[in-house]
């Protein structure tokens, strides 16, 4: 019986796959991220930027102490995710847009303004591109 249902949605899956994509012409479905590529120096500038916008209140980022949380996404391997906050193809540049002004991409996020100048905007992005 749990053989038959699997198949079942398997078979489901299969036939909803190739809808996907309807719709939404040119969109890329894996990251590309060359256009920001972080130092060193960079790296730790921005996990002290993590820490002091507070991101980790919702996020757990490697790299940057945190309490243990789950109201927002973990933001490990951000750059292998076809998507940003579920709307925005995953680019440097969506990143960045996405960490300047959330609320104005998706009205209906819970991840709020920060106020993050654009250059903060930017390490942040790097940063979280960069993870592995």
């Amino acid at each position: 019986m749990q053989r038959t249902r699997r198949i079942g949605m398997l078979l489901g899956m299969m036939a909803i796959l190739p809808l996907a994509g309807c719709g939404e012409e040119n969109l890329p479905l894996v990251s590309t991220n060359q256009a920001i590529s972080p130092t060193s120096t960079d790296m730790a500038h921005a996990r002290q930027l993590i820490a002091e916008y507070g991101c980790v209140a919702c996020h757990t980022v490697p790299g940057v102490k945190g309490p243990a949380t789950m109201v927002g996404p973990p933001l490990e391997k951000l750059a292998l995710r076809g998507y940003i906050g579920g709307v925005l193809p995953n680019t440097a540049d969506n990143l960045v847009r996405w960490l300047l002004d959330p609320p104005a991409i998706d009205p209906k996020t819970a991840m709020p303004d920060m106020g993050l100048s654009n250059e903060d905007a930017r390490d942040i992005a790097a940063y979280l591109l960069g993870l592995d």
